[in-house]
């Protein structure tokens, strides 16, 4: 069953990147995340009323509700800065580089929970390193690429903090339905995205938002809490360490799509490096 839920979650995943980088033409990269984030809340809120389990609130403990809390405000902190870089770069650059926190999440996974591993693995995150360097080394230099380089750093901040995210959750998630888990993480999310907005008195632009930003905000939100769901359900019954790759395979979705809808073609030394990156995630699933 958690096999099937990585699955679900990655293809979901890979369709997000997408709706955002339609939804987010000409809106602060904050304010698109907090909307998105409200859309989520409400999907996982539908799923949590659905399944009944709102009343196991109560039987949460301190050490629960810590770990539920820190993985909210690590995925918060990795939604803002992978958004941010995805408004500044190109999919194809921004993509490899957060889906390279694999590596750092089986490395935790390994330590933490004794997951099992062989020789391979590190053969298997070599290569995706390698893999990962040659998707975002710089082939030609284009306008956006040219003007700021600045999404790699918002990238590297993103993957830095999505890694811990699985790790949290699997910490602070044994006892807690996975629904209910990943609505109150939301909130947290929504709380910080929220302040970050006020903060920079962003909200006034929502009245600029276009019909169309409307629906790809909402459709990417949708996708991200079927995402979500599937994802840390399939953390809580499953194994981190396999999961996680089989998850940040929905690159192959993304570059998919991004060749047929922005038109950002691969070239041969990128095209390279995701059979890398795709070969030395599949290597560790072996």
């Amino acid at each position: 069953m958690w096999l099937l839920l990585a699955i679900v979650s990655a293809v979901s995943a890979g369709f997000v990147s997408i709706f955002v980088k339609l939804g987010m033409r000409n809106i602060d990269s904050n304010l698109g995340t907090f909307l998105r984030t409200i859309v989520v809340l409400v999907f996982t809120a539908i799923m949590v009323m659905v399944v009944g389990s709102f009343h196991q609130i109560a039987d949460i403990s301190l050490t629960e509700w810590v770990f539920i809390v820190a993985s909210g405000l690590a995925t918060g902190f990795s939604w803002l800065f992978f958004f941010r870089a995805l408004q500044l770069g190109s999919i194809n650059k921004v993509v490899p580089v957060d889906r390279l926190s694999t590596v750092l999440t089986m490395t935790l996974a390994i330590v933490l929970f004794g997951e099992s591993f062989w020789w391979l693995t590190p053969v298997a995150m070599t290569v995706m390193v390698l893999g990962t360097m040659l998707m975002i080394s710089k082939q030609k230099v284009d306008k956006k690429d040219g003007q700021s380089s600045s999404w790699f750093i918002y990238a590297v901040l993103s993957l830095v903090f999505a890694s811990t995210v699985a790790i949290l959750a699997k910490l602070g998630m044994e006892n807690v339905d996975s629904n209910l888990g990943t609505f109150l993480r939301t909130i947290v999310v929504l709380f910080m995205a929220f302040l970050i907005v006020v903060g920079q008195k962003k909200l006034s632009s929502i009245k600029k938002l276009t019909k169309q930003n409307w629906i790809f905000i909402i459709i990417s939100g949708v996708f991200t809490g079927i995402s979500w769901l599937c994802y840390f359900a399939a953390i809580q019954i499953g194994p981190v360490s396999v999961i996680v790759p089989i998850d940040r395979l929905s690159i192959l979705v993304t570059v998919l799509f991004s060749y047929f809808i922005f038109r950002e073609k691969l070239s041969r030394k990128s095209l390279v490096g995701l059979v890398l990156l795709v070969g030395g995630t599949l290597l560790l699933l072996l």
